[in-house]
């Protein structure tokens, strides 16, 4: 059910602001849809399958939604001018476990509150069981331009592996009904799966190469405390993931999209050129405004962090209340602030302005550049981009940056 909430100050209960909205600012929006069919044993994320709601109802789900999204009007009204959307993003879960109705219920929403800037990126997750042509017809009909599929992997023992219940061919059928719609097309891949070899994790990879999506992005496995993975390994059942085979699938995903024609932007994603990164995410790592909708999103809004209280029972609880559902906030220093910059913009292809960094962060890049971690023109040119043996150890990279 996703891992514990931060530690910060409570969160007033009508959860008004303490700083002023900057209008120049992007706004993005994230709705949170916690809804899943099984539990991945790798999961970590806040997530409920229908014996885990306690009362929540997923049929109510889209109203109780919307009254978050009326409060937040309110409460961004009295903290400055409102801005559109300029991107939205439906996330989980599975947010087609809904009915495309629900959904697209929750973007009028967003779009009567708010407004939806032209040419908006809205985006909705989806498991490749889920994609009909009707459900994604009706999803581009209510304003969505981009599914982003979960098809993980191509190989039948690594789905097994990952507890993923859907059948490979479901993610071609998926992609075509996406296509047929007009949607833009993402995949994401896993890499490390217990079993998993370097020769499965290449047919996966040419697998999605073969559906020509514009978008691809391949995330290693990691081991979250408190999942069925976790546990397994605990107990001997399965292996740790190994970092070696992981670093040569990484070099092996690269290798092979490259070749296809995609370019890397961000250390786990892949696109087709500029137009395809995502947009939402890149406002993630940029650092820009987002609100986050649903049990357990997060948000940040003028150099405020808040999130939501985790349960769907509690969040329509609290909102039927007629209060914020926010659990807690905090609003980092400038300190903070600086190490959170390093930590998300060293990960994309556009890099650190050198500028940003301390003084001590400066007079490390000459040794990162001779260990060929950061790119040595780029340096030269006021940025610190990583190279690929960079990318493999950016959580080095960073702590050499900020030490």
């Amino acid at each position: 059910m996703g891992s514990a909430l931060p530690v910060g100050e409570p969160a007033p209960r009508d959860g008004s602001l303490p700083v002023a909205v900057d209008a120049a600012r992007q706004f993005g929006v994230y709705l949170h849809v916690p809804f899943c069919r099984v539990r991945c044993g790798y999961c970590d994320f806040n997530t409920y399958t229908s014996g885990e709601l306690r009362g929540a109802r997923q049929d109510e789900y889209a109203d109780t939604l919307l009254r978050e999204i009326d409060l937040a009007r309110a409460v961004l009204t009295a903290a400055g001018p409102l801005r559109p959307a300029t991107t939205v993003f439906f996330g989980g879960g599975t947010p087609t476990l809904l009915p495309p109705g629900d959904l697209a219920r929750m973007l009028d929403g967003v779009r009567a509150s708010f407004g939806i800037a032209p040419g908006a990126e809205v985006t909705v997750e989806a498991n490749p069981d889920t994609v009909t042509d009707s459900v994604a017809a009706e999803l581009a009909a209510s304003g969505v331009t981009r599914l982003s599929i979960g098809m993980q992997s191509a190989v039948p023992h690594v789905l097994a592996a990952l507890d993923r219940t859907h059948d490979p061919a479901a993610v071609e059928t998926a992609v075509s009904a996406a296509r047929d719609a007009g949607l833009d097309v993402s995949l994401d891949l896993i890499y490390g799966a217990p079993g998993e070899s370097l020769a499965d994790w290449r047919a996966s990879v040419e697998s999605a190469v073969l559906l020509q999506p514009d978008h691809i992005s391949a995330y290693a496995l990691i081991v979250e405390e408190g999942t069925k993975l976790a546990r397994q390994i605990r107990r001997g059942e399965v292996a740790t993931p190994d970092d070696d085979l992981q670093a040569d699938m990484y070099e092996l995903v690269d290798d092979l999209l490259g070749a296809a024609g995609y370019d890397w932007y961000e250390v786990s994603n892949w696109s087709r050129g500029i137009g395809f990164r995502s947009r939402h995410n890149l406002a993630y790592w940029q650092g820009a405004d987002w609100w986050g909708f649903g049990p357990g999103a997060h948000s940040h809004i003028g150099g405020v962090r808040f999130w939501n209280v985790k349960h769907p029972a509690a969040y329509a609880q609290r909102l039927a209340a007629g209060e914020s559902p926010a659990a807690g906030r905090e609003r980092p220093d400038a300190a903070a602030r600086a190490l959170e910059s390093v930590l998300l913009r060293t990960r994309i292809r556009d890099g650190l302005p050198v500028s940003e960094l301390l003084g001590e962060g400066r007079h490390s890049i000459a040794a990162l550049i001779a260990d060929g971690l950061v790119d040595g023109t780029e340096a030269v040119h006021g940025r610190i981009v990583l190279t690929r043996r960079g990318r493999l150890l950016a959580d080095a990279v960073v702590r050499s940056l900020t030490d």
